[in-house]
């Protein structure tokens, strides 16, 4: 049998690389100024156009490289901050593995002029598609200036696959203001189609965060630090009262670099619990400095997921932390630390011997004795049980006749019996007997499928009418924020929304859907928040995800009372749609508790 293993060349190779390293424009970014962050630059720029498709630019003041380096960074695992393996375990750079330079210059049309600072003259290169086209000497500032031009030009499966540009935006500017966030020290600006998108100049962390997310940030959030003796902890919280019901502004750096950890996000949640209703989830900018040997960054491409070594004491310092700030500024009980400086956290490692708590036993209790045992005789009244009905007699309980007509359910033969009484129970579930037992609808699902279902019929008909507003109200979002609303502000007119771009950040509400229970600038909020979250469905169509969020954020909320009129329609509409049972997430809207299992009850 003849030998059918071989070694791939370097060109695909490098493709291969490339698509777990540069996954679309946002990824070129973060490489390149990961790189110049490495390289001590104090001022980046970065310069893209239509969403980083046609070109991706940045430049940086750092210390430049070489004739040879600049020719040498392209290699694949050619890197300047490892040079042993024990290297590896004590990483303080951005990157470290060498395949950034390789793989974008792989799967793109790449341009470099470098200086090294004190030199005369610098060097250019162009590389395509990992071939090297030329190499010379050239003019050119200190520092690094990146040319990436047509990216995924020689990869069109890969190309066809890149979103909107409007999309892209959103990517490019997310990693940019991680990158911003992490590093407050250095001056960001970021341009995209010769429109300045940030300009943020070097400050303290707090300054850095206004200046990426709008003025309002600076009164929604409650400063927090802690030092131990294995992790130093600062950074900023968000009040519970500016809680969002979606993620968003939710930050974990360690030594500067951003990372994703869904256990320490746990942490801030329980911090919060008893404070924050449970699909609230609250802003925090986290600062964690460690030593670089207790944490692995080298577990996935992209170096945003790291390994902890205690991992669970962490959490517990991130949790205790969380919660003193809270209770400094009243929001909870304060936790009580007494120790100044840096708290002993023990550690325990596996050789540790542990001793057993010592238990106190009185010898002389004698249980036979009649005098220690407790008299269980008499039963001392229960006082005040009336207490335990107070309210409900005030409770939103609106009762009406209602004619079932329920597809697929069972109906009575005899007409007598067709007239149903249906309340609304604890302002979330509207109740109705049937002929098999007692039905529950949750009033929030079955109105978001209501909504669901309307508004794919208004995106289908490419028409929807908005309720105009006395006076129109304005809005502004952050650069992120405002590129997903430019993405789909298309379609949430179609659904009823009268909304223009007012320049910059800033749209102007001038209308919005009659049916909405919330006032139009918190729908737009909330649909932002929703489609965040909706857009991770790649099997969503791009209609289908507008509708699903509009819903969300549109629809009647648990707390919300409803009169007699108000549970009619809802119910007669519910009945009349399509999927009456699912809302447009799939979660349940209806239940039957079946007559055998009430009576089992008694």
């Amino acid at each position: 049998m003849p030998d059918i293993i071989s070694q791939l060349p370097d060109s695909v190779a490098n493709q291969i690389a490339a698509g777990e390293v540069i996954q679309r424009p946002a990824s070129v970014v973060k490489e390149l100024a990961e790189n110049a962050i490495d390289a001590g630059a104090n001022q980046i720029k970065v310069i893209v156009k239509d969403g980083g498709k046609t070109l991706i630019q940045v430049i940086d003041n750092g210390c430049g490289m070489s004739e040879t380096d600049a020719r040498m960074a392209f290699e694949r695992h050619a890197t300047s901050k490892i040079k042993n393996v024990t290297d590896l375990f004590s990483i303080r750079t951005m990157g470290f593995r060498g395949e950034a330079l390789a793989s974008i210059a792989a799967i793109a049309e790449v341009e470099l002029k470098t200086k090294l600072t004190g030199e005369e003259i610098g060097t250019q290169i162009c590389i395509s598609g990992s071939q090297v086209q030329n190499q010379q000497p050239a003019t050119c500032a200190n520092g690094s200036n990146f040319l990436v031009k047509n990216l995924f030009f020689n990869v069109p499966a890969r190309r066809k696959f890149l979103k909107t540009e409007s999309t892209e935006l959103r990517h490019i500017i997310i990693e940019f203001q991680r990158l911003a966030l992490g590093n407050p020290g250095i001056q960001f600006s970021l341009i995209h189609n010769d429109s300045p998108v940030y300009q943020v100049s070097p400050d303290n962390i707090l300054k850095r965060i206004v200046a990426l997310f709008g003025k309002t940030a600076n009164q929604n959030l409650i400063s927090i630090g802690a030092k131990t003796n294995l992790v130093e902890l600062s950074g900023f919280i968000g009040k519970p009262e500016f809680a969002k019901k979606k993620a968003g502004e939710q930050y974990f750096f360690v030594n500067n670099r951003f990372m994703k950890h869904p256990y320490f996000n746990r942490a801030i949640a329980s911090a919060y619990d008893k404070i924050l209703p449970p699909e609230y989830i609250p802003s925090y900018f986290i600062y964690l400095d460690v030593d670089p040997n207790s944490i692995d960054i080298n577990i996935h491409p992209t170096k945003t997921e790291i390994k902890f070594e205690e991992e669970r004491v962490t959490w517990q310092i991130l949790q205790a932390t969380v919660k003193q700030s809270l209770g400094k500024y009243n929001i909870t009980p304060s936790l009580d630390f007494d120790t100044e400086g840096v708290i002993d956290i023990p550690v325990f490692s596996k050789n540790t011997q542990v001793k057993p708590p010592e238990i106190k036993i009185n010898s002389n209790f004698n249980p036979f004795n009649a005098e220690s045992k407790p008299n269980l005789s008499q039963k001392k009244p229960v006082e005040n049980w009336e207490k335990l009905y107070q309210g409900l007699e005030n409770e939103n309980q609106s009762s009406i006749n209602f004619k079932s007509d329920i597809k697929g359910k069972e109906q009575d033969k005899n007409p007598g019996e067709n007239n149903l009484n249906i309340i609304q129970f604890k302002n979330k579930y509207i109740l109705t007997p049937v002929k098999s037992g007692l039905m529950f609808i949750d009033q929030k699902r079955a109105h978001e499928r209501i909504l669901y279902e309307k508004y794919m019929k208004s995106l289908n008909q490419n028409f929807g009418i908005a309720q105009q507003n006395l006076f129109p109200q304005t809005i502004e979002f952050n650069p992120a924020d405002h590129a997903i609303l430019m993405e789909i502000i298309e379609d949430v007119c179609k659904l009823g929304f009268d909304i223009r771009n007012f320049g910059k950040t800033s749209f102007v509400i001038n209308g919005y859907p009659s049916d909405s229970y919330h006032d139009p600038k918190e729908i737009i909020e909330n649909l932002i928040a929703e489609y965040k979250q909706t857009q991770k469905d790649i099997k969503a169509e791009a209609k289908e995800k507008v509708a699903i969020s509009l819903a969300k954020a549109s629809a009647i909320n648990y707390s919300h009372p409803m009169s007699g009129e108000e549970i009619h329609d809802m119910v007669d509409q519910l009945f009349a749609c399509q999927s009456p049972n699912y809302s447009p997430t799939g979660k349940k809207i209806i239940h039957i508790m079946q007559m055998d299992e009430i009576e089992k009850k008694f």
